[in-house]
């Protein structure tokens, strides 16, 4: 049954001068709130190895986020701002980030009603610049729109590919609470150090607060670090306009997730951290898609209530993830390629994540209703404890290390 939830439940007083800004000079000098048993205690970003059980395993999501956001002009003078979210043709990221002359992608338009069909020219003064960016001749084409959304053709000359193209041409998509355009220290800090596969729009903010130093504490814990991919859309951005949860509409995210890292969560008798909401969303939604495998023969794309809507008794989370490893041995599968458009929240039945690292996020929100049912619920107090203890909100902001009420509990029985 899907749970009958009002999101005005889960407001807090967020101000703008809570909201950090800019980044702190040092990622990880950032403040951590450590939960744990309904305990709360200030410590610093540096300290989260201390804090981290011996032996554990901590999920990281290696995204990366590129610069999607694009200025073009037409022969007005009118500026149309085009902000990438995935491509359509060819349909693979690896595929359109490797076009040399033409791709086409669904993307956001600002000032929509200004562009009436024609070819756009890139905008470099917009955008700060530079000749190598002329020489490209990088063009846009309406192939079709619905209201503030549509696809659109870009083609260039020389012979890049389209990922040199966005790395020249394009700004990383800061998020817009922020309330400010795309500084140079964005490119650098709007990117968590161990970012790999091109595909996001947003980052993962959890990630943000890692050094090298904080990452040498953890293995040097005998910490067993592990990587998914989950591509975070624009998506992220939108609030809960309706009263009503259920009205919500969460959109699809592609994930990968690897053999490997599957068969170490079959036989996981040690907790595990995920980094992020996105490495949550990923971790959880693999026992949704193991559960179609068994019943269905393949693997199908995690549907937004189906956590909430199907029986489950009969297949533990073991049987599941059995089921996805079987799957990509006999089809001689490395990795699942899947699809999310998962929401958790209170109700919502763990299966695999015992602790979670996650920044502050904004009041009324998919996120904050994920962390009310990681922590059974007592979010607020978390939330006040933040306020009345000058934390710093949102994707530039401080971090959290939240241990589940339930995670000291036999793992293996929680597996059922």
């Amino acid at each position: 049954m899907i749970p009958e939830l009002h999101i005005e439940d889960y407001a807090y007083p967020l101000t703008s001068d809570r909201i950090a800004k800019y980044p702190l000079p040092e990622r990880d000098s950032s403040k951590l709130l450590y939960y744990r048993g309904g305990d709360i205690d200030t410590y610093s970003f540096r300290n989260l190895p201390d804090l981290l059980p011996e032996g554990a395993m901590m999920v990281f999501n290696d995204t990366k986020v590129v610069p999607a956001r694009l200025h073009f002009k037409r022969d007005t003078g009118a500026v149309v701002e085009i902000f990438c979210l995935r491509p359509v043709l060819p349909v693979e990221y690896n595929l359109a980030f490797a076009s040399t002359e033409r791709c086409q992608w669904e993307c956001v338009i600002g000032n929509s009603k200004r562009w009436k069909g024609d070819i756009l020219s890139f905008y470099s003064s917009a955008d700060g610049a530079s000749f190598e960016s002329d020489a490209l001749e990088l063009k846009a084409s309406l192939i079709q729109k619905d209201g503030q959304t549509g696809v659109v053709e870009f083609s260039w000359k020389g012979g890049k590919p389209f990922s040199s193209v966005l790395e020249i041409c394009g700004n990383v998509p800061i998020p817009p609470y922020l309330d400010r355009e795309t500084e140079a220290i964005d490119h650098e800090r709007y990117q968590t150090l161990y970012a790999r596969i091109r595909g996001s729009v947003a980052a993962p903010t959890a990630g943000l607060h890692f050094t090298e130093r904080v990452l040498d504490g953890i293995k040097n814990k005998g910490i067993d670090i592990e990587n998914v991919c989950l591509h975070v859309g624009a998506g992220t951005f939108l609030p809960v306009k309706d009263s009503e949860v259920s009205k919500h509409k969460m959109h699809r995210e592609p994930f990968v997730v690897t053999l490997e890292l599957l068969e170490k969560l079959m036989s996981k008798t040690v907790p595990l951290v995920a980094v992020g909401t996105t490495s949550v969303r990923t971790l959880e939604s693999l026992y949704y898609i193991g559960v179609s495998i068994l019943r269905n023969g393949h693997p199908e794309d995690v549907e937004q209530w189906s956590p909430y809507q199907g029986d489950y008794s009969d297949i533990s989370t073991d049987d599941a993830l059995s089921a996805i490893v079987d799957y990509l041995k006999r089809n001689g599968l490395s990795q699942l390629v899947a699809g999310t458009r998962i929401i958790i929240v209170p109700g919502f039945r763990f299966r695999l994540v015992d602790m979670l690292v996650t920044n502050f996020h904004q009041p009324e929100s998919t996120l904050i209703l994920l962390v009310s049912a990681f922590l059974d619920g007592d979010w607020k107090r978390v939330y006040d404890y933040a306020l009345a203890n000058s934390y710093r909100f949102l994707s530039y902001g401080d971090s959290s290390l939240l241990v589940s009420p339930f995670w000291n509990r036999s793992i293996l029985a929680s597996r059922k």
